[in-house]
């Protein structure tokens, strides 16, 4: 049976993962995979439209958050997954392809689901005990929000800040540990190709948004 027709959603963002294949590392050094997939991002959102919420490269793979008014979000990831492949495979002399398989999508269907995706993309590197606050970690787009560093990725956080409070506030929120359950929920979440989670009896604190 053939894959199901994917019909993009143009207004509603997505969660976006890719691995490298076997799960290897990619083989070259973090900086050299950073340069080149924040060039390719700043390539899909001119010529694509591709409108770039956050984007975190880690050891073996990168989470995504995207939006594509023009609904051609899958040929936007077809030519950034065959170009910064082609790109990381001249480098390392890797005679097989860079990713495993396709990216994998998740439709973040409502505000607070895209507020979960987004502190988990921002808490990946904490989580993998890379750093311990996620402004601290380099290979993000955290960084060129806070303006701790300078990126060719444009990125979009029009609605972002504005709707969750100061930045300082936000960035606390990033930092604050959500638990091993809640982080387990949104793991499984994201694996779906619409986001969803069990609901809560009671919402946490850490996820209140108004409380920032």
């Amino acid at each position: 049976m053939g894959r199901n027709r994917f019909i993009c959603h143009t207004e509603l963002p997505y969660h976006i993962t890719a691995r490298c294949i076997n799960r290897d590392w990619f083989s070259v050094e973090p900086e050299y995979v950073w340069r080149v997939m924040t060039t390719h991002l700043h390539f899909i959102h001119l010529a694509f439209g591709i409108r770039i919420h956050a984007f975190v490269l880690m050891s073996n793979h990168f989470h995504l958050i995207a939006s594509a008014p023009n609904g051609n979000l899958s040929e936007a990831m077809r030519f950034f997954m065959s170009e910064s492949g082609r790109d990381l495979r001249t480098f390392s002399n890797r005679i097989n392809v860079t990713y495993g398989s396709r990216f994998h999508r998740s439709l973040l269907s409502n505000q607070l689901y895209y507020q979960h995706a987004y502190k988990y993309l921002y808490r990946n590197p904490v989580m993998a005990g890379l750093c311990e606050r996620v402004e601290d970690y380099r290979y993000s787009t955290l960084r060129s929000l806070l303006g701790l560093e300078k990126m060719e990725v444009p990125i979009c956080d029009d609605t972002h800040w504005e709707t969750w409070g100061s930045r300082f506030a936000t960035l606390e929120w990033l930092n604050t540990d959500p638990g091993h359950e809640d982080w387990e929920k949104i793991q499984k979440g994201l694996r779906r190709s619409v986001f969803k989670i069990s609901p809560y009896k009671s919402r946490p604190s850490h996820l209140e948004v108004d409380a920032l």
